[in-house]
């Protein structure tokens, strides 16, 4: 999919009719949490993917459900890295800010390159809004924004004029500003509004009459490039479409895409999915996109808590189907006791913990990776299940059908970390041909033959007892969170036979390790000065930049995991051929605490717990500074 890296834009002073051709330009839409930021940035998205770009993005929103307007901690903001060549993260810098108010300025001001360019909502800019968001002063009148091209327009006035004649009061015209600055922006990369004009009629089809607001409001932006006078610096952004590999496209994010891999996996498993939930940021959307699914068969089921939850997809499981559960941290932790419940039972549950920063409440809208622990160790006795991760957006799918093809064999529970950043980020998504053996089918076969049924008798190569769904003739059995007699599944006290059992699930673990695939090199050499190791969203970032540095021919490679309990067998071997071992993760150093407790191997952590991924920047320097140290 991916075949070139990034490399900085060109040069922007030349007449539109002069421009030339750029790789990627990397914008961000920012305003009050209710001026529609997030659906404007998404639908440049879904625009750039329809055209063919490759794209990252990041959407970046407050915790509250209404934050106070104006100020800071009120900003909404979606920043769009859209490319012609690969694009693996949202950028570093930005190209262009769009700020509807002085707040959005004054957040992300600091993350705009030298010389971007500043489009900006002048009507928003009172006195009173400009104290709120902590200026002494007005930006637009005093120096401080002499270092950018500044495209100072009156949006909102605008936007009121142009639906003037809808007959909408002056409060509902105005909440249509962010169609008439995506109209603009679309003007920008010169694409049409065509795409985005479909959306509102379908999304509004219930409400012409502001289906029609917003269409207006959108050609009165895109009309607006067309004819205005804009400065001499402002010139429109040309990116051709991506080298993409053949194939259908479309956007997606980590949660559809993880809730379309856990209906396929559970369809190859010829089984039907139960997705049982209680809504939680950012892991709510899950619900909402297997709940779509219904006609194609998808049970979903909003419950009362997180408990109640997790032993409705136990009870699922235990019916026939795959259950699945979903939450974040702090869900997570309220569903510990039925997890271990799951493990006793030996039943298939596949658990998505969307992280979120913590402890406790923590940061609800901002991404962390600090849930390693929790997943790899978090029960009471000895409760071992399988952990796995994605690494972007697009890759969610194959590790939703994962998910399920582990759980299925092995008749266990199994949990999937992925993070707030991968799951609200968006990023062209091949369709899958399910012609393809990587989606070969693997049906599950439940016990039917009453002769010598034993419920906990193990398979030697698996280690998964037989799944007897109830109702079955002749195969009624106990279970339960009490402990199980191996083969019988009665229960038992007996000291030895709690060993044996104890043993047997941690067999189940060592028979997953089997199947793991050799963990291969994400780019660089399997041997040499430096490997930069890392798991979940941390992969845009380092791949750019170990790539960037093998470039200048320096000795690093990059690796990445997706199995993350148990570890992949070869993994220690593979580190051991490198001279220093760096894990950039977005804790405080649990990826490389657990590689030290068994491996024995003396791994460097470093730590970014910002509520944000990595910058493409602070991996670099991580590298520079580990390279200059070993050479």
């Amino acid at each position: 999919m991916h075949s070139r890296l990034e490399h900085s834009t060109a040069k922007r002073e030349l007449p539109v009719s002069q421009q030339p051709e750029v790789d990627y330009v990397r914008v961000r839409f920012a305003g009050d949490s209710g001026d529609g930021i997030q659906m404007t940035g998404t639908r440049l998205a879904e625009s750039a993917a329809r055209f063919g770009n490759d794209i990252a993005t990041f959407p970046d929103f407050p915790a509250d459900i209404r934050a106070p307007s104006g100020t800071i901690y009120g900003v909404s903001a979606y920043s769009l890295n859209i490319g012609h060549t690969e694009v693996s993260t949202f950028g570093d810098e930005t190209d262009a800010l769009v700020a509807l108010n002085p707040a959005a300025l004054r957040k992300y001001l600091e993350g705009v390159k030298q010389n971007g360019l500043l489009i900006i909502d002048t009507d928003a800019f009172t006195e009173r809004a400009i104290t709120k968001a902590g200026f002494s002063s007005n930006p637009l009148e005093d120096a401080s924004l002499s270092s950018f091209r500044m495209l100072p327009l009156e949006i909102t006035s605008n936007t009121e004029k142009a639906l003037k004649e809808t007959g909408l009061s002056s409060k509902d015209a105005r909440r249509c500003k962010n169609m008439w600055t995506l109209g603009l922006v679309l003007w920008l990369f010169e694409r049409s509004t065509a795409d985005v004009e479909l959306w509102i009629d379908q999304k509004f089809h219930k409400k012409p009459d502001l289906a029609k607001a917003n269409i207006m409001a959108l050609q009165a932006g895109h009309l607006y490039g067309e004819v205005a006078d804009l400065p001499p610096d402002v010139s429109r952004y040309r990116i051709q479409p991506a080298p993409l590999m053949e194939g259908e496209y479309r956007s997606i994010n980590g949660n559809e895409g993880m809730a379309y891999g856990l209906y396929a996996g559970a369809t190859l498993a010829d089984l039907e999915l139960f997705y049982g939930s209680y809504p939680i940021t950012p892991a709510s959307p899950l619900l909402h996109t297997i709940a779509k699914l219904k006609e194609l068969g998808a049970i979903s089921f909003q419950a009362e808590d997180e408990i109640a939850a997790i032993c409705a997809a136990i009870g699922a499981s235990y019916a026939g189907h795959l259950g699945v559960t979903g939450s974040s941290g702090p869900g997570i932790a309220l569903k510990t006791e039925a997890i271990g419940l799951a493990i006793m039972t030996e039943l298939p549950l596949v658990i998505v913990n969307v992280q979120r920063g913590g402890p406790s409440t923590g940061l609800p809208t901002k991404t962390e990776q600090s849930d390693l622990f929790q997943a790899i160790w978090g029960r009471n006795g000895d409760a071992p299940l399988p952990v796995i991760a994605p690494a972007h957006p697009a890759e969610c799918f194959d590790i939703g059908i994962e998910a399920a093809k582990l759980a299925t064999k092995h008749m266990t529970p199994l949990m999937v970390l992925s993070d707030g950043y991968i799951a609200n980020a968006s990023a062209p998504w091949k369709l899958p041909d399910f012609g393809d053996p990587a989606y070969a089918p693997f049906p599950v076969k439940k016990a039917k033959d009453p002769v010598n049924f034993l419920p906990y008798d193990h398979d030697p190569d698996t280690m998964a007892r037989p799944w007897a769904v109830p109702g079955t003739a002749e195969l009624m059995h106990r279970i339960g969170g009490l402990e199980k007699q191996a083969g019988s599944g009665n229960i038992s006290y007996d000291g030895e036979n709690h060993q044996l059992m104890t043993q047997i699930r941690a067999q189940k673990l060592e028979a997953i390790a089997k199947s793991i695939p050799p963990q291969q090199v994400e780019s660089g050499q399997t041997t040499g000065k430096l490997a930069v190791l890392g798991w979940g969203s941390s992969w845009g970032p380092i791949r750019v930049a170990a790539r960037r540095a093998e470039l200048e021919g320096k000795s690093v490679s990059h690796i990445h995991l997706r199995h993350l309990w148990p570890l992949p067998p070869n993994l220690q071997k593979l580190l051991s051929g490198f001279d220093r071992v760096i894990i950039p993760e977005m804790n405080n150093g649990q990826l490389a605490t657990v590689l030290r407790s068994q491996m024995g191997i003396e791994v460097e952590s470093i730590s970014c717990v910002k509520g944000r991924p990595f910058l493409v920047r602070e991996i670099a320097k991580i590298i520079e500074d580990a390279l200059g140290a070993t050479s």
